[in-house]
């Protein structure tokens, strides 16, 4: 099989504003087939956080989510724009933000695709060593974040009942607790 990337005949935006953009593209299959309604939603990147402190803790961060309708545990994480930003800068930022903690050495695990069916962007997950408490959370007006600690060791049962159950943060969780076994192995 010869798999081939759609051919894109046309694109408007459907829906613009400034905290959600839609975009309608028409397309054409491989097979020739056309497709006049395929909709994507614009989505910016986000980098996300994996903040581990030296006491073998990882900082995750409690919050209510609207779109599930669900208040969960998940890392600390934020968008950006990749032209504005880098996604170490951002990261960094979003860590600092949301917890009020920074990081000794940040360390890039994985850029992921978030959903890419319908959404354009991608997660940029890290690895904040060290991390460490240097002010007050600095939050939006649309925040109310609960800093919840966890032992490295704990984190994995965390994930597998459930507790942490958005697919960016049990991904790092995965991939923050291998680099760092592939590092004690060292």
């Amino acid at each position: 099989m010869n798999l081939a990337k759609w051919t894109v005949l046309q694109s408007k935006l459907a829906f613009h504003h400034r905290w959600y953009t839609v975009r309608q593209d028409t397309v054409e299959l491989p097979n020739g087939t056309v497709i006049d309604d395929y909709f994507l939603s614009i989505r910016p990147d986000v980098a996300l956080v994996f903040p581990i402190t030296s006491s073998q803790d990882i900082v995750f961060v409690r919050q209510y989510r609207h779109g599930a309708g669900e208040i969960l545990l998940e890392l600390p994480a934020g968008t950006f724009d990749p032209n504005q930003e880098s996604a170490e800068a951002a990261a960094l930022r979003e860590l600092q933000e949301e917890t009020g903690y920074t990081a000794d050495r940040l360390i890039p695990l994985a850029v992921l695709y978030d959903n890419p069916v319908k959404e354009t962007n991608k997660i940029h997950l890290f690895l904040a060593e060290n991390a460490f408490k240097v002010n007050e959370q600095q939050l939006d007006m649309t925040e109310e974040i609960e800093i919840v600690l966890i032992p490295a060791a704990a984190a994995i049962a965390q994930v597998m009942n459930g507790t942490v159950s958005v697919s960016g943060s049990v991904a790092a969780t995965f991939l923050g607790l291998n680099y760092l076994a592939t590092q004690a192995a060292l």
